[in-house]
C-alpha cells in the first residue's frame, strides 16, 4: 500500500517530540503522508485535524504517563465526531497497559524499543484492517 495519510500527535502537557519527529521521518520515508499537529493538543483538537486532513489513522506519541487517560478520550473525540480511523500510541506505554487501551479502542500500542520496521508495520495492519472492516 502506498499513499496512506497518517496524522501524528502529542497530546496533553508533554512536551518531548524528539521522538514524535523520528516516528514522522519513518512514515514518511515508507511511502505514508504524515500530518503532524505539533505538542499540546487536546484530543478535540486531533479529532477536528483528523477529519480535516481526511487521514487513514492516527499515532499519538505519549510519553507524559497519560496514555491511559489522553488516548481513550482521543478515540471517544474522534467517535463523537464520527471519525472512524485506528488510533496508535507509542512512547512510554507499559506492556500491562496494552491490552487495557486496546479494550477502550486504541488500534496498536507500540512499546518503548519499537523498531523502525514494527512502526511501518503496525501502521500498515490496523490501516488495511480498518479498510477491509468498511468495505
Amino acid at each position: 500500500m502506498a499513499g496512506e495519510r497518517v496524522l501524528v500527535a502529542k497530546v496533553g502537557l508533554d512536551g518531548h517530540d524528539r521522538g514524535i519527529k523520528v516516528v514522522a521521518r519513518i512514515l514518511r520515508d515508507a511511502g505514508f503522508e504524515v500530518i503532524y499537529t505539533g505538542l499540546f493538543q487536546t484530543p478535540d483538537k486531533v479529532a477536528a485535524a483528523a477529519i480535516d486532513e481526511d487521514v487513514d489513522a492516527v499515532g499519538l506519541s505519549m510519553l507524559s504517563g497519560a496514555h491511559m487517560t489522553l488516548a481513550p478520550k482521543v478515540v471517544e473525540k474522534m467517535r463523537e465526531r464520527g471519525v472512524d480511523v485506528p488510533v496508535v500510541v507509542g512512547g512510554i506505554i507499559p506492556v500491562q497497559d496494552a491490552d487495557k487501551l486496546k479494550a477502550l479502542g486504541v488500534a496498536g500500542v507500540l512499546n518503548p524499543g519499537a523498531t523502525s520496521d514494527q512502526v511501518v508495520e503496525l501502521m500498515r495492519s490496523v490501516i488495511a484492517a480498518s479498510r477491509a472492516g468498511a468495505k
